[in-house]
This record gives C-alpha cells, sequence and structure tokens, in this order.
C-alpha cells in the first residue's frame, strides 16, 4: 500500500503571491488589512491575524495608516477607486490571470459588446470580474443555469458575444457547457481563462483518485477550487473526504489498510505545513515508512536543469531585468534584459507588461538565494526558426523592425530572429538610404535560411516589387483621363515634380504646376507636399502617366472676373510707359491701361512726368473686354468726387477704349 500526494497541491502562484506580499508589509512594519479574507483558508487567515492582520469589507472600514491589500480574488473596478478616493495605500495582490480577465471584459464593455462569465456569481472572483465590465454581463455556473441564460438571451443569438470563466472553474464541466454555447451563440468569441494551475491540479485529482481506493481532498469548505476537487474526486473515487485540517482525519482504520492506495490532493489555498500534517497522521495511522513528506514536496519543487522550460506570469519590470512568478516553484525568477528580446535596443516596458503568461527557458539556477535566470528570448528564437523556415517554403512576407544598420546591410528582427538583410535588397528607391530603416517596420521574403549556423537572409526589394506590381494591375484596370488623386511630392526635377499618387508614380511637368511661367518646381510645392492632381494622360505600356496640377478657377483672367469685377479699386504696379499711357499689373500675367487722360486730375504732357516703371498705385478698374483681353485703369477717377465729374470721367475712357 502506499500514499501518493498529487505534484500539483497547495499554493497556486497567484495566492503564494498574495500572503508573500502581506508577509513583505509585515515585515516592514506596515499596518495591514485585507479587503476580506486573504485566501479561503481559516488556518492561514488565523495566522495572519496573530500578526496583525485585520479582516475589513469595505474600505471605509479601513483606519489611517493601514494599507489595504486586494486578495488574489480581485474586486470590482469601483472598489479601486473608493479606496484611491479615501485616500488609502493600496496593495494589489490580484492574481495575475484574474487581472488578465479584467482587461478582457475592459475592452468588451470599450466596445459595447456582452459579457458571459462561466461562473459563481456570488464568488468574489466573480463579482470582482462582473464589477470590470459595463456593458451587459450574464453569469452561469451549471446546467440548470446556462439553460435559462439561452431561454433569456434569445437576442444574442447572432450578435457578438465574448465568454470568460472563472480561473478555478470544472475543466470537464466547461467542455461540455461550451458544446451549448457554441451552438446557441453563433457569434461568441471564446476566451479559456481558467489558470492553468488549475488545469493541471484537477487533471492531476482526476487520474490519481481514479488509481487511489481513498482519496483525500485538503482544503477550505468554503473554496471554489477545492470543492470541484473533491466533486472531481468524489465521481471517481467513493472514498472521497473533503477535509480542512489533520484533525478531522477520523476515518477508519480497516477501510484504510484494505487500501492498495491513498491519494492526498489539496486546494490552491491549502498551505503546505497543512498538507504535511495529513501526511503525517495518515503515516501514524497505517504506520507506515512510506516516504518522506519532505522528500515528496521537495520532488515537486526541485531545482530544474538548464533545459527546462517553465510558465510564468510578469509580477515586476525594470530597467535591467523582469521579474516573474513562476508556476509550481518557490523560487523567484527573473529575465535578464538581454535575454528577454533579440533587439539590442528594446525596452522592457514595450515588450512585456505585468500579468503577461511567458513561456520561459531557465539558463541557471542559485539555490542558495533561491533564484532563477530565466530566458524568453530563447524560447522566442526556437519558435521563430520554425516560422522562418516555414515562410522560405511558402514565400510568406514577413515583418520585422530594423534593430542595426551594419557593413554591407541592415539587420531586422522577427520572431526573436535577427535577419540579415543585404544593402541590395534593402532599399527600393533610388536615394534611399540604408540609415533611413532604422528602427522602422519593414516587410520582407526569406531568401535563405541555415539554422545550423543560425543564419537567415531577407529581401525588402523583393516584396516592394511584388506589391508595386499588383499595385500597377489594379490603377491600370481603373485608370482614365480626368480621374483624380491625392499624392505626395516624393522628388523635384528641372521639368517638373514626380508624385506617388498611391505606390505608383505619375509626374507634373514645369508647364503644369503653374499658370505663370517659372524656373524651377520648387516656386509651387516640395518634397513631401500634399497635393491634388489629375490625370492628363497615360500609357500603360511604358507606364508612364502625366499629371495635371493647374486647375482651370485659378486662370488669371478666371481669378479677375470672380475677384475684379468693373469698378473694384486695385493696388497696381506700374510695368511699362508709353507715349499715350501707363501699362500697370493687376494680376501675374494680366496687365490694364491707364490712359493719360486717367493718370492725374489735372492735364499733364507726358505718363513720365507722374509716374515710374515699378511705382505701386492705386487704381480703379473703369471697363473690361475679356474677348479681346483689354482692361482700362483709372487714377483720375479716384482724385474726382463730384457725380457729374465721375460720369464724364467714366464716358471718355469708354470713348478711348474703343478706340
Amino acid at each position: 500500500m502506499k500514499i501518493e500526494v498529487a505534484k500539483t497541491s497547495g499554493f497556486c502562484f497567484g495566492v503564494n503571491r498574495a500572503i508573500n506580499k502581506v508577509q513583505e508589509l509585515l515585515d516592514k512594519g506596515k499596518s495591514v488589512c485585507t479587503l476580506g479574507e486573504i485566501i479561503h483558508n481559516k488556518q492561514m487567515v488565523e495566522k495572519l491575524s496573530k500578526s496583525g492582520v485585520r479582516i475589513i469589507n469595505t474600505p471605509d472600514e479601513a483606519e489611517k495608516g493601514d494599507i489595504i491589500v486586494i486578495r488574489s480574488h480581485g474586486v470590482p473596478l469601483a472598489v479601486k477607486e473608493e479606496i484611491s478616493r479615501l485616500g488609502f495605500e493600496c496593495c494589489d495582490a490580484t492574481c495575475p490571470f484574474v487581472s488578465k480577465i479584467h482587461n478582457i471584459v475592459s475592452k468588451a464593455s470599450e466596445k459595447n459588446i456582452p459579457v458571459i462569465i462561466a461562473g459563481d456569481k456570488n464568488h468574489p472572483e466573480v463579482q470582482g470580474i462582473m464589477g470590470h465590465c459595463k456593458s451587459n454581463v450574464f453569469t452561469f455556473k451549471n446546467q440548470i443555469e446556462l439553460e435559462e441564460l439561452v431561454k433569456n438571451t434569445k437576442n444574442l443569438y447572432n450578435e457578438e458575444v465574448w465568454l470568460v470563466v472563472q480561473t478555478t472553474f470544472d475543466v470537464s464541466a466547461f467542455k461540455n457547457y461550451l458544446k451549448t454555447i457554441k451552438k446557441v451563440y453563433t457569434n461568441v468569441k471564446i476566451f479559456d481563462t481558467i489558470c492553468s494551475a488549475t488545469t493541471d491540479r484537477q487533471e492531476e485529482a482526476n487520474i490519481l483518485s481514479k488509481q487511489s481506493d481513498v482519496m483525500i481532498v485538503i482544503g477550505g469548505k468554503n473554496s471554489s477550487n477545492t470543492t470541484k476537487l473533491y466533486n472531481i474526486c468524489k465521481n471517481n473515487c467513493k472514498q472521497t473526504y473533503l477535509i480542512e485540517t489533520a484533525d478531522e482525519l477520523n476515518l477508519d482504520v480497516a477501510v484504510l489498510k484494505k487500501a492498495a492506495c491513498i491519494g492526498i490532493t489539496a486546494g490552491a489555498s491549502t498551505p503546505a505545513i497543512i498538507i504535511k500534517e495529513v501526511f503525517n497522521t495518515m503515516k501514524e495511522i497505517l504506520n507506515e515508512n512510506e516516504q518522506s513528506f519532505e522528500e515528496l514536496l521537495e520532488e515537486s519543487l526541485k531545482s530544474m536543469n538548464s533545459d527546462d522550460k517553465v510558465h510564468g506570469v510578469v509580477a515586476r519590470i525594470t530597467p535591467n531585468a523582469v521579474y516573474v512568478e513562476v508556476e509550481g516553484r518557490k523560487q523567484s525568477g527573473f529575465i535578464p534584459l538581454d535575454e528577454l528580446s533579440a533587439d539590442p535596443n528594446a525596452k522592457a516596458e514595450d515588450i512585456v507588461k505585468v500579468g503577461d503568461e511567458l513561456d520561459l527557458l531557465i539558463m541557471r539556477t542559485n539555490d542558495q538565494e533561491g533564484t532563477i535566470m530565466l530566458s524568453k528570448k530563447r524560447v522566442d528564437a526556437n519558435k521563430g526558426w520554425d516560422i522562418i523556415s516555414e515562410a522560405l517554403q511558402n514565400k510568406e512576407v514577413l515583418t520585422g523592425i530594423v534593430t542595426d544598420v551594419i557593413k554591407g546591410g541592415i539587420i531586422a528582427v522577427t520572431n526573436a530572429i535577427r535577419v540579415f538583410i543585404p544593402a541590395s535588397q534593402a532599399t527600393v528607391n533610388k536615394g534611399e538610404t540604408l540609415e533611413s530603416l532604422l528602427k522602422k517596420e519593414v516587410k520582407f521574403h526569406i531568401i535563405e535560411v541555415n539554422r545550423a549556423k543560425r543564419k537567415a537572409v531577407g529581401s525588402i526589394r523583393s516584396v516592394a516589387k511584388e506589391q508595386k506590381k499588383e499595385i500597377m494591375a489594379k490603377f491600370w484596370e481603373t485608370a482614365e483621363i480626368g480621374k483624380k488623386y491625392t499624392g505626395k511630392v516624393k522628388s523635384l526635377t528641372s521639368y517638373g515634380a514626380f508624385v506617388d499618387i498611391g505606390g505608383i508614380d505619375g509626374m507634373i511637368h514645369i508647364s503644369e504646376l503653374s499658370w505663370t511661367k517659372i524656373k524651377h518646381p520648387s516656386e509651387v510645392v516640395n518634397v513631401g507636399d500634399t497635393v491634388e492632381v489629375y490625370i492628363k494622360s497615360f500609357d500603360a505600356e511604358k507606364g508612364k502617366i502625366s499629371l495635371g496640377y493647374k486647375k482651370d478657377e485659378d486662370k488669371p483672367w478666371e481669378v479677375l472676373k470672380r475677384e475684379y469685377p468693373v469698378g473694384t479699386v486695385a493696388e497696381v504696379q506700374i510695368v511699362s510707359l508709353t507715349s499715350f499711357g501707363a501699362f500697370a499689373r493687376i494680376l501675374p500675367t494680366i496687365d490694364g491701361l491707364i490712359h493719360i487722360s486717367q493718370i492725374s486730375d489735372h492735364r499733364i504732357e507726358k505718363p513720365q512726368d507722374v509716374l515710374s516703371v515699378g511705382d505701386k498705385v492705386k487704381a480703379k478698374i473703369t471697363a473690361i473686354d475679356f474677348e479681346k483681353k483689354k482692361i482700362s485703369l483709372s487714377i483720375r477717377a479716384l482724385l474726382v468726387n463730384d457725380e457729374e465729374t465721375q460720369k464724364t470721367v467714366t464716358d471718355e475712357t469708354t470713348e478711348k477704349t474703343a478706340e
């Protein structure tokens, strides 16, 4: 006969983390109160109470100087806001797996998406989740409640719905409920948020109880995960007992001695010391010299070899390292910055966030300090090589960040793999430098992989060529004379401006940039400018596109017609003098005549007596002949005030214009 203790027994790392946070505060001499019982274990709660930890039900029960600890179950958002409003210091010991659910339902709320929670609505974890959800939220904990939910939410059958699960939910039951969920809610998005430790604990309990004649389940009577363990074991082993401490082991010795195997498992809130007491008591009852509890426990917590992979949750981020809680391990885990990412320029906070779940590789253990040095980069790299190899085989396009410019090319990191891209394959356009790509996201093909030598070569140019080919094919399908585009000026030459109109380039000839004569395109546009253009002509075979930029409404004579009607007083510049008058510039390319009789309010011998080339004067437009492109101006009209003289001036001007 043997006694077997399930490897995944006792504190999960979330509970262990919460207890450690409380103990750290006590060690610092802080006044600590927990919002509800820190864990569902009466013995541990009593122990903490003797150390000075008080239990409060609401934040306003705290006293001045208290630090309020939020237990691993988490709380509604409103409770956190209340703690802040009351001015108390808060220590948030919410399990990272629970925080993950809070984030999910918060995102659903932002999109006003209804949320279904598989869990007990009376459990504090579920109440906390509901308190982070502002959209419609529904719960169910069993088949009866699920059927009721389905009956009352017919309006959601074809709507988008998000489903999350209480971390300690029964794994096998949830799988069964999913059949109904998927069938009824056709647009449901499922987040399987059952804690991996819960899954492992339940799977081990299921296997162990099938092999055992007697099962002992240790944990608080009000603990959700312990109750589920008991139900799982009871289904497989009739002689299953739920106890909180060794004192409750009132078992029939005769029954025990007939058992070939006795299994022991424990809930996530059960301290190791209680599991040890139960084991020792069982040993005394049976008087068996089985392997010691210390040996069993040590076996489950043994130091891992350097090749072991572990799963952890980010607990704290510093500039030089990321600290993680490692599942099923007592040692503290940390990831040095150079083992976090293949990008040497990356910052830890840009790669991971507190609460993120990570697969990690153990680099080194330090049993004396109780620490494990871990690597995320190497786990990612192993996965990355698979992705890189598949991308080569399937000719897939990958995305990466350019981290370095080196001799002969650049380095781009994708899926934790450093890919070398030769200079000849890195740039697409003439004049584009390698330095201009630094720290930018680029798309490339993998053109060579040598996994043994850890070498990968890529090409940005091949992707760009494919993309341009596709863009051009689509462009020629829809191109037509007069079609308008919004483009960006890419480059200037002495004869025009090249414009990107959506992945394909066209040219605005210098003559098309302005209604007036210009010496260089830079007088009108600059590189980087956004411009409105239209197709003047194109040649699909040669791949040439001529673009128009000038608008008819900007023609000088159109501007004159719109903004300078007869009677308008304008500031004009004298551009030339003749014996019969002066020509003055009104708009670029448009000049008007100020007849010698209209230059002054008294007779003058010649225009030069009053005006000089370059003078700026005010003149009144007295007549316009759009057909002959002639304009008459008068300075005299502005110098004469009486109506009769004004009429005379107008008549004389009209007569001169007719001549």
